[in-house]
């Protein structure tokens, strides 16, 4: 498959990624909208990429846009442009986002945060290809290709009135969900062995490389963020570790944040049993339990000052023993 097309940027062996593959080959060379669906850090804009790259706009531009930085005020100006004057600060033209993207693909990132007057301006011009430059009467014709991407479930969205059903008919004619990195776990020390190569040339360190123990164990860690979070963890590992043979113990000092987040993550009480101060109080001592009372590893992990964890230590009367950090 990798000879008929370009996929040298997606590493994995799973059935679900090959059937991914597999369908990137099939739709790549026609013009259908397509959804990538999966959790934060599953490669969404890899597989955007890929399907560009294999298709007849490949060598036309790909252009991307994170619809999650973009306010509701700047929506307009940013994707279709506008005309010098056409507001308080607009002291120059400004191409928008889908006429760079004319007979390319725009890469539609986080389309789930998009507020509803958004959803509306968007929809028109998946419509009718059709938009008006912002200070600017006349319509502009756009032909490019449209690929989206969220990390959010958008027909629990539509069931909810908070994205337009319509607007998800024009943006999923083709679905691919991403599976999470925990339900790929073959593909780890792939994924391992390819950032290792990488950064062997980047940080100058030619005998790297991970033990089979190490392998082994990045394989049962949950990675709430997937393959961004186990690059991130790799790349960290080697900044810090003067070893050139990785083991358990190199990449385990670096989880520990990581470990937190996803244990009280994924085991909140039910909604009613507990009230939010009463949660407070409970992820604070989990946390002074879990460094040992060491106030400023404690605030860290909880996003606090030092000064406003005490306030928060005195406000419950949680009794502790600092230790030095």
């Amino acid at each position: 498959m990798d000879k008929a097309f370009n996929f040298q940027h997606i590493i994995g062996e799973d059935p679900g990624i090959l059937n991914i593959l597999e369908t990137i080959g099939r739709v790549a060379e026609t013009d259908a909208s397509v959804l990538i669906m999966g959790e934060s850090g599953t490669g969404k804009e890899l597989i955007a990429e890929a399907i560009h790259e294999n298709s007849r706009r490949r060598n036309k531009p790909f252009i991307k846009v994170n619809l999650g930085g973009i306010s509701t005020s700047l929506f307009e100006s940013e994707m279709f442009g506008h005309m010098r004057g056409a507001f308080t600060d607009a002291r120059y033209d400004r191409v928008g986002r889908f006429e760079m993207a004319n007979k390319g693909t725009i890469f539609l990132d986080e389309i789930g945060d998009l507020d509803a007057s958004s959803q509306v301006k968007l929809l028109r011009v998946l419509q009718d290809r059709t938009y008006e430059v912002l200070g600017s009467s006349r319509t502009k014709t756009v032909d490019t290709r449209v690929v989206c991407a969220t990390n959010k479930n958008l027909q629990q969205m539509v069931a909810a009135n908070t994205f337009r059903e319509d607007l998800l008919y024009r943006i999923n004619l083709i679905t691919i969900n991403l599976p999470p990195l925990r339900d790929r776990p073959k593909d780890i020390p792939l994924l391992v062995n390819f950032f290792v190569n990488n950064l062997k040339e980047i940080y100058n360190r030619p005998d790297l490389s991970v033990t089979t123990k190490a392998i082994k164990w990045l394989q049962q860690l949950p990675l709430p963020g997937n393959i961004r979070q186990l690059k991130n963890l790799v790349e960290r590992t080697i900044l810090v570790s003067r070893n050139d043979v990785l083991d358990i113990d190199d990449f385990s000092r670096h989880l520990e944040y990581n470990a937190v987040v996803k244990k009280d993550a994924v085991q909140l009480p039910g909604v009613g049993t507990l009230t939010l101060e009463e949660m407070e109080i409970e992820m604070i001592k989990r946390a002074m339990d879990y460094h040992q009372n060491k106030i400023s590893k404690v605030a860290t992990t909880l996003g606090l000052t030092r000064y406003a964890l005490y306030r928060r230590l005195e406000k419950h009367n949680i009794p502790y023993n600092e230790t030095e950090d």
